[in-house]
Parts: C-alpha cells; structure tokens; sequence
C-alpha cells in the first residue's frame, strides 16, 4: 500500500539520556537489517512514510510513545546507525534537527556523487517538500526538523516537523516518492486536527486560480503529487491508558510470554532459552518488522516491549532490551550467512500471538498490568530518565 501522511503530537521537552540513545541505534539498525533482508530497502522507505508504523517504531524503541520527542530521536538513532552501513544496507538518511535540517542539500549531492542518482533532482525534492508543509500551507506550524531518506535507487521518503507556534504541539509530515503526483495539487489529503481557524493552503484544489496565477509570475511548473495520506493524532495525557490500547492484540502476546513457554511450539525451539519478559518484547518487535499496515493503530501498545524513558507505561528495562537487540542482531547475522532459521522463529512469534487474538478475550486487568511491570523493572534493569527503578518496599525488606 502506498500513502502518506501526518500525525499531531504533544510537544514534549526532555532528552534522550545516553544509555538509551546508544539502545536506539542499535534496535534500530538491526530493524532495519531485518526489513531489507525480508522485503528489500524500498519496504524501509515505505514504513517510514506511514505515520502509525513510525510512531510504533519509536514506542518500541522505548521513547515516549506520544510525545513529539519520537521523530527527532528515532531519526537520530537511524541516521547514526544506519549511514556508516549505507554502502551495504542501499539507504541514506540526510538532513535532521536544527542546523542539520539546512546540511540535507549538501549530503544529498554527496550521495549522488556516490551512487549515480541524480543528487541535484533530490534536492529538489527536498526543498519542495519542506516548502509546501511550511510555507504553501501556512497552518501555525513551522517546521524545524527535516529528514530526507534515499535509496541508491532514487527512492526516497521524507520526515519532517513543525512546531506550533505559540501552541503545545507539533505536527509530522511523511512524503513517499512512489506515491507522488504533484508536489502543489492536494499533497495532503488526510491531513486533520485541531482546528487552526481560517489558514492559507496553496495546495488546495479551490487554490488553482491562485496557484496559476502564482506560477504565471514565477514560471515554475508543478511536479507530482501524493494519492493518499494517512493521519494520527496523538492524545494529550502522558500516561498509556487502556484506550490506547487494542487489549486483544496486547493480550494475546502477554499469554503468548507469560502463561506458554518457547518449548510450547516447535516453531519457536530456536528461541529456546529467551526469558518470558524479552519474549514479550521480541514478539512486539516481530510485529514491527513482519507485521501489516492495518496492526499499527494502536501505537501505544508497542511501548510494551521497552517501556518509555520517562516511565510510562513503566521503566525501560535495560537487560530485556540488551538480550532482545542481541536476539535480533544474531537472527539477522545468520540469515545473510545462508541460516535463516532464528529469523524464521521470529516471524513465527508474531504469527502466533496474531493467531491466538481470533478466540482472545481480554481481561480488565490494564491497571494491574502496568503495576507489575513497574514491581519487577527492577529485576530487569529498569531505569528512567530520573534514575534506576527499585525493588517495592515490601520485597526489599524481604531481602534481609
């Protein structure tokens, strides 16, 4: 399926600490080495176009699984990681927050000259893109990140961000080039959100006279424009509630690490030693890389897997995350050595929590969820951006 789209986002100011930055990168990548090695570089421009799977992306990386924060730290982690590999893995990530917005013409002629794409044509592109969500159409946001995403084929995506101004959210917009038909003739068919009052929108349809007139001045002809686009709003309130969640999907995968074992399915015998908790997580994180547009509309319940920095839903748990990178890399190394077999149980993961939601039902027991999650991060490594998490008071002075 081809589209794009936006999301709106509470604007949220914080930092990424270290410890989980580095976890990003490295999740990250090896994501990505999953995606290409399973459906190619151009599945990789085209996920990240789609505005759920990327705020699924970012909730399973363990940011905020809301907050604004996602698409300057997600695209981060994926350029640090993905660019010093860009040679093999045929994807190149320019462009970024800030100043590093204004280097993404510069790297783009770079990748052209190593790879014979047309570098000028991609700049082009580039500042089309950032013209049309910041200037043609003038909605009270302005953008101040931009990420240019290119294959050596010529493929490329854009993410890019705009803050409200003098308001409390920002706003993502994703391009897709394969589904592009005019750059000026409704580019942003789904685009919806709070209402801003009367805007100036100079790729709406009822603009052409405007548009022609326009272009009567400055004889600039009008390139290719995006079919169809997609647009999730992310609520205010920080914590994860039950609302925010399809219960059916996050349950099967609960009974799937908590009341079955590995040994359970003759599928998943290569995982065989994986603890229920990073079972949990891996099966969440099948699902990002195998998983199917319509999965991605709850992106709340990937923050499952890692939880957030900022402890909703509860403490990233640092050892889980360790042994689920280490997972993946493994899996991933192995299938370009000719061994697929690790990378085949991963994908039978997902399989089978999706197979275990037809008969599922859900209990009430959200809040008791969360609760237990936060009672053992300790046992894993739980740490937020306000420190490491510690055993309740009651188990801690059973220790004595």
């Amino acid at each position: 399926m081809k589209r794009s789209g936006s999301a709106d986002l509470p604007l949220h100011y914080g930092y990424v600490p270290q410890w989980l930055a580095e976890r990003m990168a490295k999740l990250g990548l090896a994501i990505t080495e999953a995606i290409i090695t399973e459906y190619g570089k151009q599945e990789v421009l085209r996920r990240l176009s789609d505005p759920f799977w990327f705020q699924s992306l970012g909730a399973v990386m363990g940011m905020d699984w809301h907050s604004s924060g996602i698409t300057t730290s997600v695209m981060g982690a994926l350029k640090r990681a993905v660019n010093p590999h860009s040679r093999e893995l045929g994807i190149y990530i320019c462009g970024g927050k800030g100043k590093y917005s204004r280097e993404a013409p510069r790297e783009l002629l770079s990748v052209g000259e190593r790879t014979g794409i047309d570098g000028s044509y991609l700049v082009r592109c580039s500042k089309l893109s950032a013209k049309v969500d910041n200037t043609a159409i003038q909605d009270g946001f302005q953008l101040y990140m931009h990420s240019f995403i290119v294959s050596d084929e010529g493929q490329w995506t854009v993410v890019q961000q705009g803050m409200q101004t003098g308001g409390s959210t920002a706003r993502r917009y994703h391009w897709h080039s394969s589904s592009l038909a005019s750059f000026v003739d409704e580019p942003h068919t789904g685009i919806c959100g709070t209402n801003q009052g009367s805007i100036l929108n100079m790729v709406a349809r009822e603009a052409s006279t405007a548009r022609d007139g326009v272009m009567a001045l400055t004889v600039e002809n009008p390139k290719q424009m995006l079919a169809e686009a997609q647009k999730l709003v992310m609520p205010a309130h920080h914590d994860v509630r039950s609302k925010d969640v399809d219960l059916k999907r996050l349950g099967s995968i609960l009974w799937l690490a908590r009341d079955k074992r590995p040994s359970d399915f003759e599928e998943l015998l290569l995982l065989e030693g994986v603890g229920p908790r990073t079972l949990q997580s891996l099966a969440l994180v099948s699902e990002v890389i195998y998983g199917t547009p319509s999965r991605f509309k709850d992106p709340a319940r990937f923050s499952f897997a890692h939880g957030g920095k900022d402890g909703h839903p509860f403490p990233v748990p640092i050892n889980v995350y360790d042994e689920t990178i280490s997972t993946l890399q493994t899996a991933v190394h192995k299938a370009k050595m000719g061994n697929s077999d690790k990378q085949l149980a991963l994908r039978k993961l997902g399989e089978i929590a999706q197979k275990a939601e037809k008969d599922f039902k859900p209990n009430n027991n959200f809040e008791q969820l969360i609760e237990k999650e936060w009672n053992e991060s300790w046992r894993y490594g739980g740490r937020t951006v306000f420190g490491k998490a510690k055993p309740p008071v009651d188990q801690q002075l059973k220790l004595f």
